[in-house]
C-alpha cells in the first residue's frame, strides 16, 4: 500500500549549487548535474490535479535546478497530446489511458509511458457506482450481480476509463459489460437521467455523486474498484526518449522530487497550492474541500495495473488485436528506475 509520508529532511537538502550528490546504492555515489545550458521540454498536458507533480515540478523550479527549461501547453483531451506527441511538436504529455491508445500502440506508435500521473485511493475512492434508491428499496437491485440487464450510465463511450470501472465492477459478480445495457451519458446529466428514472444506475464522481446522494435519489452501490490504479501517466515521444536520454532522465527525477514535497500535509503546503492553482481551473477552496490525489513518493509505473487496463478492453473488443500486448511497446520504466537510484526509496 501506498502511504503518505512528510518528505525526509535529508531529501529536502540534497541541493547544492548545480548538482546534486545523491546516494544510489550500497557504496556507490551518483551526482545528477543541472544541465548546461538548459535543455528544452515541451509538455502538453490536460489540466487537472491528476498531473500536479507536473505543476509542482515547474512551479517550485525543480526543472530549473535540474538545467530544463519546460513549457507547459494546455491541452482539451489526451488524444490532442497523443497527435502532438506523434507529429514531434510536444516532447511529453500528461494524458489518460484509454482504450485506443492499446491499439495504436500495437500499430507501431512511437510514445512511451516513462512516468505515473495520480494513483486512484486505496479506499474511498471518488468514483462511484450508483443505483436508483426506488430500486433498493424495492430489492431489485441489492448486489451487483442484480445490475444483470439493467441500464447503467457511463461517460466517454465505448473503451473508455469509466467503461473499465464498470467493468471492473462486473467482474465481482462475474459478469461483463455484455450482460449489463451501458448508456453514454455526460456526468452532468447523470443526476437528472436518474431523477427520471431513464436510467438504473450510473457511474460517476464528485460532485456529481455527492449531489446524488444527497439528493436521495441514488445509493451507493460499490467503489475502490482499483485501488492504486494509475489511469493516467506521463508519456513521451520516441525521438525524445532517443535523441535526448538524458533529459528524459532529469525530467523523471523532477517529477519524483515533486511527489516527496506532495505527501501528507505537504500536499496542501502554500507553494504546492499556488503550482495547483496556476496550472489547472481548481480554486483554494476546492482543494482544502476536495479528498487529496494520491501521488507515489516513488514515482513507480504500475506495469501489472496497466497489463490489467489492457486485458480488460481487448476482452471487452475495444482493441484491433486479440493477443496480449507486449507492454514494451507502452511503458518505458528506465527513467522512473534512474530517479529512485538516484533519490534513495521511501
Amino acid at each position: 500500500m501506498i502511504r503518505r509520508m512528510s518528505l525526509s529532511r535529508r531529501a529536502l537538502m540534497l541541493a547544492v549549487g548545480v548538482g546534486i550528490a545523491l546516494s544510489s546504492g550500497p557504496g556507490r555515489a551518483a551526482e545528477v548535474a543541472a544541465l548546461n545550458p538548459p535543455a528544452r521540454v515541451k509538455v502538453a498536458y490536460v489540466p487537472i490535479m491528476k498531473f500536479a507533480t507536473l505543476y509542482v515540478a515547474e512551479g517550485r523550479g525543480i526543472f530549473a535546478k535540474y538545467g530544463l527549461d519546460v513549457t507547459l501547453e494546455r491541452v482539451k483531451s489526451g488524444t490532442e497530446a497523443i497527435a502532438f506527441l506523434d507529429q514531434g511538436s510536444v516532447d511529453v504529455g500528461g494524458i489518460a489511458i484509454v482504450a485506443s491508445l492499446w491499439s495504436a500502440w500495437d500499430r507501431g506508435l512511437n510514445v512511451r509511458i516513462i512516468a505515473p500521473g495520480a494513483l486512484d485511493p486505496m479506499e474511498n475512492g471518488p468514483t462511484k457506482l450508483i443505483i436508483r434508491k426506488d430500486l433498493s428499496d424495492a430489492g431489485a437491485i441489492k448486489t451487483i450481480a442484480d445490475l444483470k440487464g439493467k441500464k447503467i450510465g457511463v461517460a466517454g463511450g465505448p473503451g473508455s476509463g469509466g467503461e473499465y470501472f464498470v467493468a471492473k465492477a462486473l467482474e465481482r459478480a462475474k459478469l461483463t459489460i455484455r450482460d449489463v445495457q451501458l448508456v453514454n451519458i455526460g456526468n452532468a446529466d447523470m443526476p437528472p437521467a436518474l431523477e427520471a428514472k431513464s436510467l438504473d444506475a450510473v457511474l460517476t464522481s464528485s460532485p456529481f455523486s455527492d449531489q446524488i446522494l444527497g439528493g436521495g435519489t441514488g445509493i451507493l452501490l460499490a467503489q475502490d474498484f482499483t485501488p492504486g490504479l494509475m489511469t493516467v501517466a506521463f508519456v513521451a515521444s520516441g525521438k525524445f526518449i532517443k535523441e535526448r536520454p538524458e533529459v528524459a532522465e532529469r525530467f523523471a527525477l523532477a517529477l519524483a522530487e515533486a511527489a516527496r514535497m506532495m505527501q501528507g500535509n505537504d500536499y496542501l503546503s502554500p507553494e504546492n497550492i499556488a503550482a495547483y492553482i496556476k496550472y489547472t481551473a481548481s480554486t483554494e477552496e476546492a482543494l482544502r474541500k476536495g479528498a487529496p490525489v494520491i501521488y507515489d513518493p516513488n514515482i513507480e509505473i504500475p506495469v501489472d495495473g496497466l497489463a490489467d487496463v489492457e486485458r480488460v478492453h481487448r476482452e471487452n473488443g475495444r482493441t484491433e488485436y486479440d493477443k496480449p500486448l507486449d507492454l514494451s511497446k507502452a511503458v518505458d520504466t528506465t527513467f522512473v528506475k534512474k530517479a529512485i537510484d538516484a533519490l534513495g526509496k521511501q
